[in-house]
């Protein structure tokens, strides 16, 4: 018997607590534990807790400084109390970890994050408790990583005397129009009474309705393929707009005339950042690696999206050699930071590889992004972040619009080339303007 088949003839051991009468403990408030606990702390009695006292501190005075949820947001869940200690969590009867899973610089799974929360598990769940992951991992990482760590810390037996599941967050941070509670939400369990549980359980906030999975492996598998999927077709755009533009094509148009066809899929070129798209489909390969199998199509796509910012940069300097511009010394405005518009989030950004790619060149890049916190920026990458588009007229030679913030589009093109010197070049990376108001496109 494997563990799983192993360990479920003893699921009846221990009784589980009624899902209308439990406390729900949220460990990590960023942006996918935050919604959670908040969507939880309306119906059922939640902590939220992080380890950012800081953090804490600011959500208990009805500040997100994500920007996810307004102060009202956070009075309106009347049950949830936020804590930066341990010790509240003994109370919980339901332990959900909602942690980043970032990778290393060598670009393979960085799982200290989830292993440190594993141990805060190990320390506070009771005999009974459920735990449920809701970070993105490949597939087996809950049961074959996680668990034993709980088990070590906590001297209980994984589906005698706690059990577990798994949800993956499908939150997709800045959207207003699709909360936690509208996106169907995917929900398994160890045993075959705790994935009914965790359905239940999570049936409570989700109005869009939940769809339990067979196991926790296939969970988390979904929720691996559903973002590597998305790299893969971004990948395929992003070559075909190296195609199109060593044809003198414009490929936005190519894509406006291809989207009249009823089944054609709608994706624009770009950067691919942030902490889901850009990172996620490394820990399949990883784990596929592992079994002997060198995923192609996957890697490959990881190789394109993450080479979309030399190839963009040296896009601009062939324009600018075009126009007889002097490359070395240029001094470039890059609009926008953040890994996405209208979002203060700035993880896995590839703005940054942007600014190193321009600087490497021998310009002088600059940056604007009025959704950046610019002390945060400043710290994690070592990169001054101006808030506002500067007012100087005709100083820059090149103006990158990186991340199409509402608020930078609205005021126009006609903005953007006022910065610029005469015969500057205004690279519209997210083709958020008309084809006539721009010089280079992606």
């Amino acid at each position: 018997m494997n563990r799983i088949q192993d360990t479920r003839i003893f699921s009846d051991a221990v009784q589980l607590p009624a899902v209308g009468n439990l406390t729900v403990g949220v460990i990590g408030l960023g942006y996918v534990g935050l919604p959670l606990a908040a969507a939880f702390g309306k119906k059922i009695a939640t902590i939220g807790f992080d380890i950012n006292i800081v953090r804490v501190e600011q959500l208990s005075s009805g500040l997100d400084i994500t920007g996810e949820l307004d102060c009202d947001s956070l009075k309106q869940a009347e049950r949830l109390r936020f804590s930066a200690s341990e010790r509240d969590l003994l109370e919980c009867d339901v332990l959900i970890v909602a942690v980043p899973t970032p990778i290393t610089k060598s670009r393979t799974p960085d799982l200290q994050p989830l292993l440190s929360a594993s141990e805060v598990v190990g320390r506070c769940i009771r005999k009974g408790g459920i735990v449920i992951y809701e970070s993105t991992v490949y597939p087996g990482a809950t049961e074959e990583d996680c668990i034993p760590v709980i088990e070590r810390i906590s001297g209980l037996r994984y589906n005698i005397d706690f059990f577990a599941g798994y949800s993956p967050e499908r939150i997709n941070p800045g959207d207003k129009d699709r909360p936690i509670s509208k996106i169907v939400k995917v929900t398994s369990g160890s045993t075959p009474e705790v994935a009914d549980f965790v359905d239940e359980l999570y049936g409570r906030i989700i109005e869009a309705g939940t769809f339990k999975a067979s196991s926790i492996r296939v969970a988390e598998a979904s929720k691996i393929i559903e973002n590597t999927q998305r790299d893969v077709n971004i990948a395929l755009i992003n070559e075909l707009s190296i195609v199109f533009s060593n044809l003198g094509i414009d490929t936005n148009e190519v894509l406006d005339a291809a989207a009249t066809k009823w089944n054609f899929i709608r994706l624009r070129p770009g950067l691919v950042g942030g902490h889901c798209i850009g990172v996620d489909p490394y820990y399949l390969v990883h784990k596929s690696m592992a079994t002997g199998f060198i995923p192609d199509m996957i890697r490959t796509a990881r190789e394109i999206n993450d080479g979309m910012a030399r190839n963009a940069v040296v896009r601009l300097v062939t324009a600018m050699v075009a126009r007889n511009m002097p490359v070395k010394g240029a001094r470039v405005l890059v609009v926008g930071f953040n890994f996405k518009e209208n979002c203060p989030d700035t993880r896995n950004t590839k703005v940054v590889e942007l600014v190193s790619h321009i600087r490497a060149w021998g310009m002088e890049p600059e940056i604007v992004d009025p959704w950046a916190d610019q002390g945060e920026v400043l710290e994690e990458y070592g990169l001054p972040v101006g808030a506002s588009l500067p007012d100087a007229a005709q100083t820059y030679d090149a103006v990158i619009l990186a991340v199409p913030h509402t608020n930078i589009v609205a005021q126009g093109a006609g903005r953007l080339r006022g910065l610029l010197r005469p015969g500057g070049v205004l690279f519209d990376m997210k083709a958020a303007f008309d084809i006539a108001d721009s010089d280079l496109r992606l």
